[in-house]
């Protein structure tokens, strides 16, 4: 019998009761559906071998590799309706300088405290790595800034700039890491190879942009063939599937790889749709409603993801804490100086950068690829592993309370509070 559904369904169950007792704590949905994840995993009722229980291992997770790409798919979608054109003109320049300098800066940051390490103990941490990993840092996760917006409702100037410099950092991150690894590859093996160190990234960024335009360009014409929402936005739905599963193609020609990032094509398709289609409003808001659970769900598997077997090595715990120390210090001062450079507001220049301190999907995919050094690149992928952990786990908290001080998340008035407890009463429940 195969239970992959019912590990599903009760995967999801378990993380929306999860939100209930992390709302007492006062935590972020998404660190809810994390732990959610972990306690249904393969080291916690995993290992309780009951079918259907809980993911009994990392290879029965794979199988749902699906669920994760379909809503990160959506998930870039959403991110690119923050650009439309009228909000560019007023924070473009700057998302592009913040979101530009402050990647560079945590790859700095990382690079220079690992290079202590290495040499400290060149014998665990070679030079190659040291690089590898200052690239992994540029990267910043879209998935769980957007679920704490929603959930929060915030809205504001910082909220306006957040969302877009975390989509730039896809961009911004495949070029460094390229250029990175690039040269990790040199060391280690002698050869400049300068078709992967810059043709390639900048192919896959151009032909990225290229596909996302021209696929929402189609779905804005096939929109008009419609009256009823509910078959717009089932075309919307259809058009993100195509989307992120052509963003999945790769060809090789020659020495040059063409392939795409699924994170930059829906977006671009968000993007373009959100500025020439009349109705993209309505029905973005509609296709959020219907991502819900899905979103949830992808936490929920992205715990039961998490590799908790690399607290195991000393040597990956400590520099899996000098990494997420000097990762954040570069995010945070880097936004912190490019923001004031750009003549923000002292709200964003303190509290942005705390904003960008999650990190998961583009560094996991950036540390597979790592994975082609051998040896070294599975310590590289076990690092990138405890770092995502953590971040995951601490990072959504540290982004709800920066948004908080900055005013994008308002406290809910009395005024709602009484209407909620009204309804509640009249329904014969109480909170």
């Amino acid at each position: 019998m195969d239970t992959t559904l019912l590990s599903v369904s009760i995967a999801l169950l378990a993380g929306l009761l999860m939100t209930r007792l992390m709302k007492k704590l006062k935590l972020p949905a998404v660190t809810a559906y994390l732990i959610a994840g972990i306690l249904v995993g393969p080291y916690v009722l995993g290992r309780c071998g009951i079918p259907g229980l809980g993911f009994k291992s990392m290879e029965e997770m794979e199988g749902l590799a699906i669920i994760s790409d379909v809503a990160l798919g959506f998930i870039a979608f959403a991110i690119g309706n923050e650009f439309r054109t009228e909000e560019l003109k007023k924070t473009g320049k700057q998302a592009l300088v913040i979101g530009v300098f402050q990647a560079l800066v945590a790859t700095l940051f990382v690079d220079l405290a690992l290079y202590g390490m290495h040499l400290l103990m060149p014998d665990k941490l070679t030079l190659p790595q040291v690089i590898t990993l200052g690239a992994i840092a540029t990267a910043t996760a879209p998935a769980a800034t957007l679920m704490v917006v929603r959930q929060y409702k915030a809205k504001g100037p910082l909220t306006s700039l957040l969302l877009p410099i975390v989509a730039l950092d896809d961009a911004v991150g495949l070029i460094v890491f390229a250029v990175s690894f690039g040269m990790a590859k040199t060391i280690n093996s002698g050869q400049m190879d300068f078709v992967s160190i810059l043709v390639n990234p900048i192919i896959e960024i151009v032909a990225s942009l290229i596909l996302g335009a021209i696929m929402g360009w189609v779905l804005t014409q096939l929109e008009k063939l419609y009256n009823s929402n509910t078959n717009r936005l089932n075309l919307t739905i259809g058009a993100v599937l195509l989307t992120a599963s052509l963003s999945m193609l790769k060809f090789e020609i020659g020495p040059v790889h063409i392939g795409f990032s699924s994170l930059l094509v829906c977006m671009m398709l968000g993007t373009v749709f959100c500025n020439i289609c009349s109705l993209s409003h309505d029905l973005m808001a509609a296709s959020d409603k219907w991502t819900s659970p899905l979103f949830a769900l992808f936490f929920v598997i992205s715990g039961a993801e998490l590799e908790l077997g690399v607290f195991a090595d000393w040597a990956i715990v400590v520099i899996g804490i000098v990494y997420i120390i000097f990762r954040s210090l570069g995010k945070y001062f880097g936004a912190f100086a490019s923001a004031k450079a750009t003549k923000c507001s002292p709200e964003i220049c303190k509290y942005l950068g705390i904003t960008l301190f999650p990190q998961a999907g583009v560094a996991l995919g950036m540390c597979t690829t790592a994975m082609s050094l051998g040896a070294e690149g599975a310590l590289i992928r076990n690092i990138t592993l405890f770092a995502v952990l953590i971040y995951e786990l601490f990072g959504p908290l540290f982004t709800r309370m920066a948004l908080t001080a900055a005013g994008d998340i308002k406290p809910m008035s009395d005024e709602v509070k009484h209407r909620r407890k009204m309804k509640l009463e009249a329904a014969g429940k109480t909170e």
